[in-house]
């Protein structure tokens, strides 16, 4: 297996100031390692994920067992880490464009209540379900009592009821095990997928959540898991030159302290721009607290951004080069692309631009990278730099996992329970409110 490449050359940090750092995470690192032993026991269950043969294998069988009802569609109801992993995923191995090709199974994703994208997606799927043919829903929530995703689940029941008879066979529910959710499904006699004791939502990508509708579209989910494995064992070594989410979260934790407050994730591919969305999540929940774990109100908070190369250097590039020095960037590249492209040999137009006629595109999206980190470089501007070896299901395992245990580490720096999400209960509860004085 190719291993994702690491580079911090360009992080502006000496290796002194890196040790003392990294010294004050090897408890963590020791706390963590030792979970392994404890299975979902404890809050950082989620690393126990990559090697869950049993969670694989049930999900594996109600995969294969849901393909012979030969569902043209399947729509994945939930929002937040119940659905962004999922979607990060797919796009980055399947692309944007997935649904527009001749694909095997079509996905949708519900996840907020907005009425005319709820109103396309059943566009699409109820002129299918008038032919006969068959939908799947998955509607994954916690705890079941997530307002958006159980309005959103009754709609979609709603339509299916009309044009399926046994219609609970095509119902999947991801939830908690024996939550309110779990023990509502089992009664409706609907088939249910559990998340493990204390997995996450946003540490959820390795659990059914996503590995049910990945796998039902056709994705290796084994080599997803083989690349988290992989990736898991490199992030929990004691050895700061292998360690890579030790030292990214050890970057990223110096800059904050230093004033650095944003954190661009740089992604040089368009179908990886889910992944910044699922990252963004990710550590704005995760970071973003109003107390840390001594109850002293700190306001700590990394505000995460997405950039897409090259789109991004045409709307962003003068505030990132030219702005304030309050932002520390990863840039993403892949190695090889799937497909090759290469320009004809038109002489004609180099008039417009010169020395790219029968290049690679490839080639001319290397230049623009190169040139991008040359300029970061000339103006100082901190990177820390991930390459991919390609875009296959190894690789961007090995990356999520990469990213959650930097997280977890960067949350112990901070002094912040990376693994709760107390303000946005805020919202859920302020909504029910409203709803309830509407009534």
């Amino acid at each position: 297996m190719d291993l994702i490449d690491f580079n911090d050359n360009n992080c502006l940090v000496s290796k002194k100031d890196l040790a003392i750092i990294f010294e004050k995470l090897k408890n963590e690192i020791i706390n963590i390692k030792d979970s392994l032993d404890h299975e979902y026991e404890d809050k950082y269950g989620s690393i126990n994920l990559p090697n869950d043969y049993d969670m694989v294998k049930k999900i594996k069988n109600l995969i294969e067992i849901k393909k012979k009802l030969n569902p043209k569609y399947i729509i994945v109801i939930g929002i937040g880490g119940s659905n962004l992993g999922t979607l990060a995923i797919q796009e980055a191995l399947l692309g944007k464009y997935y649904n527009l090709k001749d694909s095997n199974i079509k996905i949708f994703y519900a996840d907020t209540v907005d009425s005319d994208q709820l109103n396309d997606i059943i566009d699409i799927i109820e002129p299918a379900l008038k032919k006969g043919e068959k939908i799947l829903i998955n509607c994954i929530s916690k705890s079941g009592g997530t307002t958006e995703t159980i309005s959103n689940f009754e709609i979609f029941i709603d339509i299916i009821k009309k044009y399926i008879k046994e219609y609970k066979k095509y119902i999947i529910v991801t939830t908690d095990e024996d939550s309110k959710f779990w023990r509502f499904a089992k009664e409706k006699g609907f088939d249910v997928l559990g998340i493990p004791k204390n997995v996450g939502g946003r540490y959820s990508i390795f659990s059914s959540v996503s590995l049910f509708p990945l796998g039902l579209i056709g994705l290796n989910i084994d080599k997803i898991l083989e690349g988290a494995l992989a990736m898991r064992d490199i992030c929990l070594s004691l050895d700061i030159d292998k360690n890579i989410a030790s030292r990214s979260a050890c970057y990223i934790y110096k800059y904050y302290k230093m004033g650095f407050n944003i954190h661009d994730l740089f992604l040089f591919s368009p179908d990886f721009e889910s992944i910044g969305k699922w990252y963004r999540q990710l550590i704005g929940e995760s970071i973003g607290k109003e107390y840390n774990k001594d109850n002293k109100q700190i306001f700590c908070g990394i505000t995460p951004t997405v950039s897409i190369g090259s789109t991004d250097l045409h709307s962003m590039a003068q505030l990132y080069l030219g702005g304030p020095y309050d932002k520390f960037t990863t840039f993403i590249k892949i190695n090889k692309n799937k497909s090759t492209l290469k320009l004809p040999n038109f002489d004609e137009y180099s008039t417009l631009v010169n020395n790219i006629q029968q290049k690679k595109i490839s080639e001319i999206m290397d230049a623009i990278f190169y040139g991008t980190k040359k300029s970061y470089k000339k103006g100082k501007r901190p990177f820390l730099e991930i390459v991919f070896p390609d875009k296959y299901e190894s690789s961007i395992g090995q990356f999520l996992q990469y990213k959650m245990i930097e997280i977890m580490y960067l949350g112990f720096l901070l002094n912040v329970n990376p693994f709760d999400q107390p303000n946005v209960e805020d919202y859920k509860n302020e909504t029910k409110s409203v709803l309830e004085k509407n009534i």
